[in-house]
């Protein structure tokens, strides 16, 4: 059909080049309005901006409201059309039309009826330029009629039989929804087996008992007049067919019963649509819906396919339980065949279903409004398409062109009006009609003629402030026709700017591509056409970016912990930014754990929720920059759950669990433990380990356990809390299946066995009544094993043994089931004695003074007794050879473990009488000494004198006092001094060498320098050798005769200035010794030390500041002297040879003294070294200020 005179869009879009003079600031009313000064003066002709759609139903019980809304300048008036005919709105007193617009109101709640004003309206809006012309509207009102009245026979019919259900509901406006119920209103349960038609009908594949109720109700819903219409209900009773006695059957024909298919089961039917094969038509954009329902038994399935193509996957949906498919937005695509597909176990059946797909007109290209000035040429091009194609056709100011009147500058050509030199009277408002059988579309284009000079829209002087490196545009919103041409100028002088580096937009806008510093300035827009110019200056501006240069950073925290981000940023010093975080894209937790500073966000006390994707936005007026980081919460996993027991044998069961949540950081493995509530109660042990992505464990079990089990999960992080306790599993008694560890037999007694072992625990039980049954024999005699059983022991002794026999012993669990295996046969022993016999033939031989060897004779075994542990040597000095000294006599004790026949003796003193006797030893105690042996240690080399004192110095001798070693080791037979001076540069003199008796302990010195301080080294000998040394210096008085005649011989000394000076030079000399003894004693060293520091002994061997002993000094072999100016080696140490004697076998302690001019005067122990050298420890000599004394 067509209809001549119905606009359908709304709205309208721009035109396009070159029909238009006026880009992007198009006179629309909806796309892009123009400045409101400008519509002052501009003229438009009229557009529809709204109206009621072309199906139009109303509400009976409300006003009706006919909508037509539209725009020009000046103002358009409205016109209405009821049936073709002028509807005059003065005459009716029902209607009235809005103020301001063309919207009719049409009363009828006061009075009148909505049927009265059933019919088609058209509205017109016109002015001086032209008349639009709305779309035909259709008013009808809505209606809900009642369903007509009916007898509803029962339906009586046997089950598996099909059954439907008609509904028939009235024919409202518009249709109704229909749905099935029951009296209470509850919606009937529908199924494969039971579903409802498109049409509304209730069919059953088969019924069943379950069917039989007598409230089937069909229900239509109006949705327009919100009101529900009710069938009359609707009674159904399904009966088996061994329910039919005689009676009934002689009673009731074939006939009567619903249905004349049988109740057995057969192949499918199909119950709509009837037939093999049907046709469907559908409009173009609208839901294909393709219903196929079947009846048989068992129930049929439903399947669909497109016999020439496939499915559309995203449109396709299929409802009703399979039985229809719906495609939605069908196109002309979609047309072909269809195919439904009912089966079931007996048969299989098809229907097909032919689908023709038409369409209603539907735009290619809609008409556009045109703006053109006097002279120009346009077009109005209306192509639109549909099945069958639609025909166009023209109307101008809502007159068919065919009969309106003529203009010269258009011509027709089927869809398009070219227009040729407009004029101001070619002013029009052009509507297009597609239309066919399925429908119209009507599109409204005005063409309106102007003449206006170049205006410029935008505001004079706008600041446009651009982010460097961005794209900067500048507007330039202009109007004016013809088409003004624009261009562009930056600063007061210049040329145009050209397309090379700028962009310039057919709106006007100018556009910089890449905003520098250098673009800020001054911007000129200049339009011009044949009618005039116009011109604008705008500004610009280049600010610095806002840039993040520190961002956030990804973050994995445990739960609990406090975590920050970080976000500095910087800016353009004119901008003030502002900065906020957001969590996920959304505002931050309204928490007071999240704490936002300067620069800084901080979350405390982390939860698994505040996980996720955090982000710091800066804002300024200019631009936004943005960084984010994900914070991952990382915990112990969450216990797991749901424990469950499965596959439960006698020695094994599966468990089975249900993760917790890892918390993001992945499960490496769960751990099982169990629990014997039987035997140890609380007290869970490990049972095994799987790896994380398991969650089930197979579990061996022990017999006679009541098991519970647990599981904890572990991550990277640490191990879960335990799951809760499974149920528990009590398995059955067993026999046990090991023996107890660890079987020993020691006899506590010589005639007593006694045998250890370590108990089974009750897990290992195995069942009730753990016993042990404990066997032994003679490993060397012909009995039979003697057995006992005893209870839940770990020791038994057999009693009257003979002493340390070899037993053969072995130890078997048994409970109320049975015996454990045979158990492993250990050797013990019965309970050892003392030794009866004493080694033999024991003699000696001394190695050197301190060393002898020792051999003995084994003893029999059988003597021993019990295990052989070792012998034992007891040895003792009997008394010293020199028969000075009487020792108190203590034994000491050397033990050779096992069958060791011969030992050596260290740490022998020299020169001693020694015993010894020898035992062997076993577990009980140690046998008989054996005779005692007597030997006889040779001389050894003596330790050092005991102290070395110099006493009574005069000018030219000084006397030495000493005492004797303390460890002569031998018959001493000389001492040997040796001495040398010690100049003022600390350079020694020659070394004098000086034999001295053993007999003495004093020696003078005579003929000695005065005033000269002297080293001494002293040492004892015996035939074995020299001993360690002891040294001392000392200092000889000054000559006091030879000053005084030096005083007399120089008459200056009586002089004051001479006094004087010889004062200061003596305060000078007091101040540098007191600063000297100071320096020398910084530290907490003694003045003996400072002494040894100063006059170090080349050949005395560095003392031992580790453990706060002095070192020891020897002589070397030749006591060769110190050499004379050198008495140190360049890194100021000595070596110290090795020595086979210990320090602490012959250490005595030390007396220290103070001699005569207060120096410290130590005595010393040494003993002789490997390859001795000379000198060893020494007393330290006079501090330097008392040397200095001796002058005064």
């Amino acid at each position: 059909m067509q209809l001549e005179i119905m606009p359908k869009k709304k709205r309208l879009s721009a035109g396009r080049v070159p029909l238009i003079l006026f880009l992007c600031q198009m006179i629309s009313a909806l796309d892009v309005p123009l400045d409101s000064k400008l519509l002052e003066d501009l003229v438009q002709p009229p557009t529809i901006t709204q109206q009621s759609p072309k199906d139009y139903i109303v509400d009976p019980r409300e006003n009706i409201v006919i909508q037509c809304e539209a725009q020009g300048k000046p103002p358009p008036s409205f016109s209405w059309t009821q049936n073709g005919t002028h509807f005059d709105i003065d005459k009716d007193p029902l209607v009235t039309m809005k103020a301001g617009s063309g919207t009719l109101i049409i009363n009828i709640m006061s009075e009148g009826k909505a049927e009265t004003y059933e019919g088609v309206y058209q509205c017109t809006a016109r002015n001086e330029r032209g008349a639009a012309i709305s779309n035909n509207i259709v008013v009808r009102p809505s209606r809900s009629p009642l369903w007509t009245k009916e007898k509803l026979e029962p339906i009586t019919l046997r089950s598996g039989q099909s059954l439907v259900l008609p509904c028939r509901p009235p024919i409202g406006l518009p249709p109704a929804i229909i749905f099935w119920m029951d009296n209470s209103f509850q919606r009937l349960p529908q199924s494969e087996r039971v579903s409802q038609g498109l049409n509304g009908d209730l069919y059953f594949s088969n019924v069943l008992p379950e069917d039989s109720r007598e409230d089937y109700i069909c229900y239509a819903r109006f949705n327009h007049t919100q009101t529900i219409q009710q069938k009359q209900p609707i009674s159904v009773k399904v009966i088996l067919v061994d329910e039919l006695n005689d009676t009934i059957a002689a009673n009731l024909s074939d006939t009567e019963v619903y249905g004349a298919k049988s109740s057995r089961e057969r192949p499918p039917t199909f119950l709509t649509p009837q037939g093999n094969a049907s046709n469907k038509e559908e409009l173009r954009g609208n839901v294909l819906s393709l219903e196929c329902i079947a009846e048989g038994l068992p129930t049929p399935i439903i399947y669909w396919i497109k016999e020439d193509g496939t499915l559309p996957i995203n449109r396709t949906f299929y409802r009703n339980f399979q039985k229809t498919l719906q495609i939605t937005q069908v196109s002309e695509a979609d047309s072909g065949k269809y195919q439904c597909i009912a089966k079931n176990a007996l048969g299989v059946i098809h229907h097909t279903i032919s689908v023709t797909v038409k369409a209603a007109p539907y735009w290619i290209m809609a008409p556009q409004n045109l703006v053109l000035s006097p002279g120009e040429d346009g077009a109005l091009i209306c192509r639109a398409n549909g099945n069958p194609k639609p025909r166009i056709s023209w109307l101008s100011n809502g007159v068919p062109i065919e009969i309106a009147p003529d203009d010269p500058s258009r011509k027709i050509n089927g869809d398009t009006i070219i227009f040729s030199s407009v004029q101001e009277r070619s002013s029009a408002v052009y509507q297009c009609n597609a239309s066919n059988e399925y429908g119209y579309l009507l599109g409204n284009a005005f063409v309106n003629v102007l003449a206006e000079p170049p205006r410029i829209l935008t505001s004079e002087n706008t600041l446009y402030q651009v982010i460097a490196n961005r794209p900067a545009l500048l507007d330039c919103a202009f109007f004016g026709s013809p088409l003004p041409t624009i261009e562009w100028f930056k600063g007061t002088k210049g040329s145009a700017l050209r397309e090379d580096t700028y962009v310039l937009h057919e709106n006007g806008t100018l556009e910089i591509p890449v905003a520098q510093k250098d673009s800020t300035g001054t911007y000129t827009c200049v339009a011009r056409n044949k009618l005039g110019m116009a011109k604008n200056e705008v500004h610009l501006e280049i600010k610095d970016p806002t840039r993040i240069i520190k961002q956030p950073e990804y973050a994995v925290v445990q739960r609990g912990s406090t975590v920050s981000f970080e976000c500095k940023v910087k800016h353009d010093h004119t901008l003030i930014p502002t900065v906020i975080w957001l969590k996920d894209n959304g505002e931050l937790p309204s928490d007071g754990r999240f704490t936002v500073d300067k620069d800084q966000l901080v979350v405390a006390d982390v939860s698994d929720n505040d996980g996720g994707t955090y982000t710091c936005l800066a804002n300024t007026t200019l631009d936004n920059v943005s960084a984010s980081a994900v914070l991952s919460v990382v915990d112990v996993p969450n216990p797991p759950f749901d424990l469950e027991l499965t596959d439960q044998l006698d020695k094994s069961v599966q468990l089975s669990w249900t993760p917790g949540d890892d918390n993001n950081s992945p499960i490496t493995k769960f751990i099982i433990e169990y629990e014997d509530a039987m035997h140890e109660a609380g007290l869970w042990h490990h049972q095994t380990e799987v790896p994380g992505t398991q969650t089930t464990a197979q579990l061996k079990l022990s017999p006679y356990v009541n098991y519970s089990f647990r599981v904890m999960a572990e991550n990277s992080l640490g191990r879960s809390l335990p799951s809760e306790a499974s149920e528990q599993y009590l398995t059955k008694a067993a026999e046990p299946d090991k023996n107890p560890m660890t079987v020993e037999g020691l006899g506590s007694e010589p005639d007593n066995l006694v045998i250890t072992w370590q108990p089974l625990n009750g897990f290992e039980s195995n069942g009730p009544g753990l016993q042990y049954k404990v066997s032994w024999r003679q490993k060397d005699g012909d009995d039979e094993w003697t057995s006992v059983v005893v209870a839940n022991v770990s020791k038994y002794i057999v009693s009257g043994t003979p002493t340390f026999v070899p037993y053969l012993i072995k130890v078997q669990a048994l409970n109320d089931v049975g015996f454990a295996p045979e158990p492993a046969v250990i050797m013990g022993h019965s309970g050892e004695d003392l030794p009866m016999v004493a080694p033999g033939n024991v003699h000696v031989t001394v190695v050197n003074s301190t060393l002898a060897e020792v051999h003995w004779d084994p003893v029999p075994l059988k003597s021993v007794r019990g295990h052989l542990q070792g012998y034992r040597i007891y040895y003792w000095t009997d008394q010293n050879s020199s028969k000075r000294n009487r020792r108190h006599i203590e034994k000491k004790i050397l033990t050779f473990q096992g069958s060791k026949t011969h030992g050596m003796l260290p740490g022998l003193e020299p020169f001693s009488h020694y015993t010894l006797n020898v035992r062997v030893v076993n577990g009980k105690g140690e046998g008989p000494a054996s005779p005692d042996r007597v030997f006889h240690t040779p001389e050894g080399v003596p330790s050092a004198p005991s102290s070395l004192k110099i006493v009574n110095p005069t000018l030219d001798s000084l006397t030495l006092e000493w005492d004797p070693p303390s460890h002569p080791n031998g018959i001493l037979t000389e001492y040997t001094l040796k001495y040398q001076p010690i100049n003022s540069t600390h350079e020694l003199g020659p070394l004098v060498d000086l034999k001295i008796p053993a007999n003495k302990t004093r020696w003078t010195l005579k003929n000695l320098n005065f005033s000269t301080r002297y080293k001494f080294y002293f040492y004892a000998q015996t035939s074995a050798g020299s001993g360690s040394q002891i040294t001392e210096e000392a200092v000889t008085t000054v000559d006091e005769g030879k000053m005084a005649m030096a005083s007399r011989q120089v008459d200056i000394a009586t002089q004051g200035w001479f006094i004087g000076l010889m004062c200061a030079v003596a305060l000078l000399i007091l101040i540098l010794l007191i600063v000297c003894f100071i320096r020398r004693n910084k530290g907490g060293k003694y003045p003996v030390k400072e002494k040894e520091d100063a006059h170090p002994d080349p050949e005395i061997q560095p003392m031992k500041e580790d453990d706060g002993t002095f070192g020891e000094y020897s002589d070397a072999e030749d006591h060769k002297p110190l050499k004379k100016g050198s008495r140190t080696p360049s890194d100021r140490t000595v070596k110290k040879e090795d020595s086979d004697d210990s320090l602490v076998d012959y250490g005595e302690g030390v007396n220290g003294q103070f001699n005569e001019d207060g120096s410290f005067i130590g005595q010393y122990s040494g003993k002789k070294e490997k390859e001795p050298a000379e000198g060893n420890e020494s007393s330290e000599a006079p501090s330097p200020v008392n040397a200095m004394n001796s002058f005064v």
